[in-house]
């Protein structure tokens, strides 16, 4: 059940929705240290798995932009855009950003990006993100704070 929760919740932090998964990782390692490696990959990959429905918007449904449910708006989508033709795919090592990483992997989709491309570089920069995030959770005693 803890890994589905953390799947979730990853999952839900990549797209549009306001899930926090930092919180539900640093509160499973807090509990259970052992299995850092099968949480830091359950992040990972339904993050990753998030960004892709937003890659999937971008590509298949970018002719609803003018509705109010339409998930980006106007300056996060061109804070993204201006990214993306910056640097290209090697924007989406950037994917994890709070701000502009959804609208990146969005805007990968309007771009046609190939999907294998896409979730290859998105997973490495996700994925080290949460490295991060673990390894200064168990290393740097993050856990005797909570």
């Amino acid at each position: 059940m803890d890994f589905l929760l953390l799947f979730l919740s990853a999952f839900g932090a990549a797209t549009i929705l306001p899930f926090y998964s930092e919180v539900v990782l640093i509160g499973l390692l807090a509990n259970d240290s052992e299995n850092w490696f099968y949480y830091w990959l359950t992040a990972s990959v339904g993050n990753t798995l998030g960004a892709w429905v937003n890659w999937a918007i971008g590509k298949y449904m970018l002719h609803y932009k003018e509705h109010k449910w339409f998930p980006f708006k106007g300056k996060a989508l061109n804070t993204a855009q201006k990214w993306f033709q910056k640097y290209g795919v090697w924007s989406l090592l950037m994917a994890w950003a709070p701000i502009g990483g959804d609208a990146i992997t969005f805007i990968a989709g309007i771009m046609r990006v190939n999907l294998g491309i896409f979730l290859t570089l998105t997973f490495i920069g996700k994925a080290l993100r949460y490295l991060i995030l673990v390894a200064a959770t168990l290393e740097l005693g993050l856990l005797d704070l909570l």
